[in-house]
């Protein structure tokens, strides 16, 4: 029976594909977080345009 796998194995085959292709888990991660980070952005910008300038006062 094979011990489930821990935090502490070491995965030789997971560090040649980072190796030969790059962190591509990494990357991905990354990249989501930027996208979410403009989504907010723009959707704060939008919510904005719709409150439309604050009132004059006179």
């Amino acid at each position: 029976m094979t011990p489930p796998p821990t935090t502490h194995d070491h995965l030789p085959v997971y560090e040649s594909l980072v190796r030969e292709l790059g962190d591509v888990l990494t990357e991905t991660r990354e990249v989501a977080e930027q996208a979410q980070h403009e989504a907010r952005q723009a959707l704060a910008g939008h919510q904005e345009e719709r409150r439309g300038p604050a009132p004059r006062q006179a």
